[in-house]
């Protein structure tokens, strides 16, 4: 089977996964889906192109990818408690970066900060490479990056990682604790990215397509590539991947309009 990728950048992956919305669904158009298009983007935005639940029928979960809390070489902090009870001596005067406004790492970091009960002070970048970097050279204390991104700069020593926002320890950085190993109970967020068709896709087609990636994601050097490149292989039903992204709505539409987050 030949697959061709249409790759379409733009409006934070808005341009790319409207497309399939109008095209014919015979099962030969998928689109890859993920947190920011389904369930993040519809919470900062009152108008958006497509209908994350009824302009999709979910194929499956491809995996997992946690976010990542670093911090600078030059931070005395080794620990998720070290830093929390520095932010709480300094209230408001700790810098973290993130992706911009409404990104998952600045969402993330918002909903540790409540957890915690610290003030912090947000610096938005246009993307992950200029925030990583000035994470790397000390101008900004930390931020929760992505562990596909992070991954390669805490190997080389770098940029330390406190924790994993993953309710379990991730593959990629086996020796990296949780979230709540590290004294933050409950704290448990992971990314996600999966296949979707058309809605009107009959359901014998959907359930070829299912049987065919899960039978893919099965083989030994397929699993070897994405969990180098940082996922935890899911590949779980339609209907549960539909139920993740119907629950991830409704928790990030409460997290934005609780911390008045507005799109840029």
């Amino acid at each position: 089977m030949q697959v061709v990728p249409d790759n379409r950048a733009g409006a934070g992956g808005t341009v790319g996964i409207e497309i399939v919305v109008k095209t014919p669904p015979d099962g030969y158009n998928l689109v890859i889906g993920n947190i920011a298009t389904l369930a993040i983007n519809p919470a900062l935005y009152a108008k958006l192109p497509y209908d994350a639940v009824n302009d999709f029928a979910p194929i499956t979960n491809l995996g997992l990818t946690p976010q990542t809390l670093v911090v600078s070489p030059s931070e005395s902090y080794k620990t998720v408690k070290e830093f929390v009870a520095a932010a709480k001596e300094k209230p408001g005067q700790i810098n973290y970066a993130s992706l911009g406004t409404g990104s998952t790492s600045h969402l993330t970091m918002e909903m540790f900060r409540s957890a915690a009960g610290i003030t912090l002070n947000h610096v938005p970048f246009k993307g992950s490479a200029q925030a990583i970097s000035d994470v790397i050279g000390g101008q900004i204390a930390l931020s929760f990056e992505n562990i596909v991104v992070a991954s390669p700069f805490v190997k080389s020593g770098r940029i330390k990682a406190l924790a994993v926002t993953s309710a379990k320890r991730a593959s990629a950085l086996p020796t990296v604790p949780t979230m709540q190993e590290s004294g933050v109970p409950g704290f448990d967020f992971d990314s996600w990215t999966g296949y979707l068709v058309p809605p009107a896709t009959a359901a014998a087609v959907i359930a070829k397509l299912h049987a065919d990636i899960t039978r893919t994601l099965a083989l030994p050097d397929v699993r070897e590539k994405l969990v180098t490149l940082g996922f935890d292989l899911v590949g779980g039903t339609p209907d549960a991947f539909a139920t993740l992204i119907r629950n991830d709505l409704a928790r990030f539409g409460k997290l934005v309009k609780a911390a008045g987050i507005k799109a840029e």
